[in-house]
C-alpha cells in the first residue's frame, strides 16, 4: 500500500512543477546540467538497475558517455525523461535526487533531443490524403452549389484524432454507410440547388438551344463545375470521362436536366471531391505543395471549406505563395464585418472558429453529452444555450478579425452575449437573440475564458460544480499539462457531516477527501485551481454562498503561492502566459495540419510561439506563421530519413 501511494505521489511531481513559474520567468535560475553531470546522475541513481544487456526492462543507461548518443535513440530517451520527470525513476525506496536535480536532468535530456531534431531541419508530413469531415463536407457543398442547406446533416459523426480534432487524417476513413449517405446527400443538395433559379443559373452555365447541342452544353457545365469540385485544374481526359457519362445517360433518357444532374452527382461522390488529395512524388527530398494544394490547405484551415474564386485565381497565376500576397489573403479570409449593432458577419470564419474552439475548449458537449440537471439549476432555454455556446466562438472570431492579443483568452475587457446570456450574467443593455460585442466594466466577473458560462458548465457535474474537474480542465486545456489518471479504487466524494452533525461545505468535504494520501497527490494541485472558480455555479452564474455557507475561493498552489478567486487565478495564468501560448500554438498547428504532431513539429511550435510573443501575442501572427511553416508549405517524398526516431510523435 505504501509503495502504491508513493508512486501516486511521485507521478504528480512534474505535473505539480508545471505550476511553479518557469525558469525563464524566475529571478533565481537553477544551474543548467552539463553532459558530465548528466552521466554522473545516471551512475548515481539509475545504473544499479539499468546497466548492460541485462538491465531491467532491457534498458541500458550505463553506456551513456556523451550527449551525441541521445539522438541515436530518441524514443528511448524520451521515455527515460518521462520516467525521471514523474518520479517513477529512481524507485521510491532508493536514493533519490533533489527536485532541482531531477528537473535539470529532464531539461538536459529534452533539450539535447530538441537541439538534435531541430538543427537537422524539419521534415514535413507526406502528401495530404484524407476525407472531408462532416463539417467540411457540408461547407464545401454549400459553397460549391451556393445553397444554404446542411448537406452533411445525415452523415455519421467524426471522432477526434491527432491533436484532439475531428479533421485528423488518421480517423477519417470511409465506411459502407458513408458511400450510401454521400449519394443521398449529393442528390438532395443538387435537387435543392436546381429548384432555385439563381443557384440553377450559376450551375447550368449552358443549356441546349438552337446553336448548342446537349453535348456541347454539358461540356461547358462540366468544364466549370469539375475544377471547383476537385479544387484544382482538371485534365481534358477527366472532363471527357464525365461528358461520356452524360451522353450515356442522355441516350437512355433524353432529358438534359436528368443527365447533367446525374453527371454532377457522380462528380460529388468521386474521391476527388470527397478527399483532400495531393499529388505524391517519388524523390526523397521534401518539395513545396502546388499552388492549388496550398489554396486547399489554406481554405480548409481557415474556412473548413473549399477555396473561393480569388484563391483559385491566385493559384492559377502562381502568385499565392508570394509572402505579401499570402499575408493579404489571410487578412481577407479572416475579415469579419461588425455591423452597427455589434453583430459579426462572416459565416466562413465562424465555421473555423466554431470547429476549433468547441473542440479545444470541450464546449461542443454542452446540450449534448452535458445536460444540466434541471431540478438543481433550472431549465436551460434554447436562447441561453445558444448564447453560451456561441460566446467563445464569436470571441475567437473577434480575436482573428481584429488581430487582437491571444492573451484575451486569459483575461479581456469584452465578450459577446445575446439577450438571455446578458441577463444570465447581469449585464445591462439592449440585446437580441444573436450575440453581440459588449464592453465589460472594470469590476466585471467576466472577461476571458474562465468567465464563460459554457466552459464553466462542461467543467462541472450536471448537478453541482466540481473544483476537481475545473482544475483539471485548466491544466489540460489552457496549459497542456494533463494530470496522471486516478487510481482504479479511488473513493467517491460522499456527503460528509461533521461530528456535531453540521453539514460540511464542498470545500471541507474535498479537504477530508484528500486527507487520504492516495487522493492528496492529485487533489493538492487540482482543487486550489477549481476553488478559484467556485463563485460560478454549474451554469456560470455568479454566487457568493452555497446552502447558506459563504464560499471560500482562496487557493494555495504547490509552490506556496496563494491567490483568491477568479481574478487571482487569472493573474497566475498571466504569469504563465508563454506556456499558454505554446500550448495554444500546438493545438492550432495540429488543427491546421490535420494530423498528430511529431517531435520535429515541436520545433515548429517553439519557433512560431517565439514569433507570436515578439508580436505582442497577435492572433493573425499565429495564423500567418503557421501558414508559412515548413510542415504547412511542404510535403515529403516517398523515402524517409533513416533515423525514424525523429518522427516518433510523442
Amino acid at each position: 500500500m505504501c509503495t502504491r501511494i508513493g508512486i501516486l505521489l511521485a507521478a504528480t511531481a512534474i505535473w505539480i512543477a508545471s505550476w511553479t513559474p518557469s525558469h525563464a520567468d524566475s529571478t533565481a535560475q537553477p544551474q543548467a546540467m552539463t553532459a558530465p553531470a548528466a552521466v554522473e546522475f545516471l551512475r548515481d541513481y539509475c545504473v544499479d538497475c539499468h546497466d548492460g544487456e541485462g538491465g531491467e526492462a532491457g534498458l541500458d543507461l550505463g553506456s551513456l558517455e556523451k550527449a551525441e548518443q541521445i539522438p541515436l535513440a530518441i524514443q528511448k530517451w524520451n521515455r527515460v525523461a518521462d520516467r525521471i520527470a514523474d518520479q517513477q525513476m529512481p524507485p521510491i525506496d532508493s536514493d533519490a535526487p533533489s527536485l532541482d536535480q531531477r528537473n535539470a536532468m529532464v531539461d538536459w535530456i529534452r533539450g539535447t533531443i530538441h537541439t538534435a531534431v531541430c538543427d537537422d531541419g524539419v521534415t514535413p508530413g507526406g502528401p495530404m490524403l484524407r476525407r472531408l469531415n462532416r463539417t467540411e463536407y457540408a461547407n464545401t457543398v454549400r459553397d460549391l452549389l451556393g445553397i444554404q442547406l446542411n448537406a452533411g446533416h445525415g452523415l455519421p459523426s467524426d471522432g477526434a484524432g491527432g491533436e484532439g480534432f475531428d479533421n485528423a487524417a488518421e480517423t477519417l476513413f470511409i465506411s459502407p454507410i458513408h458511400a450510401e449517405k454521400y449519394l443521398d446527400a449529393a442528390r438532395a443538395a443538387l435537387t435543392h440547388a436546381m429548384s432555385d433559379p439563381s443557384d440553377r443559373k450559376s450551375i447550368l452555365v449552358s443549356t441546349p438551344s438552337a446553336n448548342t447541342s446537349p453535348r456541347d452544353a454539358a461540356e461547358k457545365v462540366i468544364a466549370k463545375f469539375l475544377p471547383r469540385a476537385f479544387r484544382r485544374p482538371v485534365s481534358e481526359q477527366e472532363r471527357g470521362q464525365y461528358v461520356d457519362l452524360f451522353e450515356q445517360v442522355y441516350v437512355e433518357d433524353p432529358s438534359f436536366d436528368l443527365a447533367i444532374k446525374f453527371t454532377l452527382e457522380a462528380a460529388m461522390v468521386s474521391p476527388k471531391f470527397l478527399f483532400l488529395w495531393e499529388q505524391p512524388h517519388d524523390e526523397p527530398e521534401p518539395i513545396l505543395v502546388s499552388d492549388h494544394e496550398l489554396a486547399s490547405r489554406l481554405s480548409y484551415f481557415l474556412w473548413a471549406s473549399m477555396p473561393d474564386e480569388e484563391l483559385m485565381r491566385l493559384a492559377d497565376q502562381g502568385k499565392l505563395r508570394d509572402e505579401t500576397v499570402l499575408a493579404d489573403q489571410i487578412k481577407r479570409m479572416l475579415r469579419s464585418r461588425m455591423d452597427d449593432r455589434g453583430h459579426r458577419r462572416n459565416a466562413k470564419v465562424r465555421a473555423f472558429a466554431r470547429s476549433f474552439v468547441e473542440q479545444w475548449l470541450g464546449t461542443r458537449a454542452l446540450g449534448r453529452e452535458f445536460q444540466p440537471n434541471e431540478a438543481v439549476v433550472g431549465k436551460l432555454n434554447s436562447e441561453l444555450l445558444g448564447g453560451m455556446k456561441y460566446e467563445p466562438v464569436f470571441f475567437m472570431e473577434d480575436l482573428l478579425a481584429e488581430n487582437r492579443s491571444l492573451l484575451n483568452w486569459i483575461d479581456s475587457d469584452f465578450t459577446y452575449a445575446n439577450t438571455s446570456l446578458a441577463r444570465h450574467y447581469g449585464v445591462d443593455g439592449t440585446f437580441r437573440e444573436q450575440p453581440k460585442y459588449i464592453e465589460l466594466p472594470a469590476d466585471s466577473h467576466r472577461g476571458g475564458v474562465l468567465g464563460m458560462g459554457a466552459v464553466l458548465a462542461v467543467s462541472s457535474y450536471s448537478h453541482r460544480t466540481s473544483p476537481v474537474l475545473r482544475g483539471k480542465w485548466i491544466m489540460e486545456t489552457l496549459l497542456g499539462t494533463a494530470p496522471p489518471p486516478p487510481p482504479p479504487d479511488v473513493p467517491d466524494l460522499e456527503e460528509v457531516v461533521a461530528e456535531d452533525g453540521e453539514k460540511l461545505s464542498l470545500r471541507q468535504r474535498l479537504e477530508r477527501h484528500r486527507a487520504d494520501p492516495t487522493c492528496a497527490s492529485c487533489h493538492s494541485v487540482m482543487d486550489p485551481l477549481g476553488f478559484g472558480l467556485e463563485n460560478y455555479d454549474v451554469l456560470g452564474r455568479w454566487r457568493t454562498e452555497v446552502d447558506g455557507m459563504e464560499i471560500d475561493v482562496s487557493g494555495t498552489l504547490p509552490d506556496g503561492t496563494t491567490f483568491a478567486g477568479v481574478a487571482g487565478l487569472k493573474d497566475q495564468l498571466m504569469q504563465r502566459k508563454d506556456a499558454f501560448i505554446r500550448h495554444f500554438t500546438r493545438k492550432m498547428l495540429g488543427y491546421a495540419l490535420a494530423r498528430q504532431l511529431t517531435n520535429e513539429d515541436q520545433c515548429v511550435v517553439e519557433a512560431i510561439s517565439e514569433k507570436v510573443v515578439e508580436d505582442d501575442y497577435r492572433a493573425q501572427t499565429l495564423v500567418l506563421e503557421i501558414v508559412k511553416s515548413v510542415p504547412f508549405q511542404y510535403k515529403s517524398g516517398q523515402e524517409f530519413p533513416s533515423n525514424q526516431d525523429h518522427n516518433d510523435g510523442k
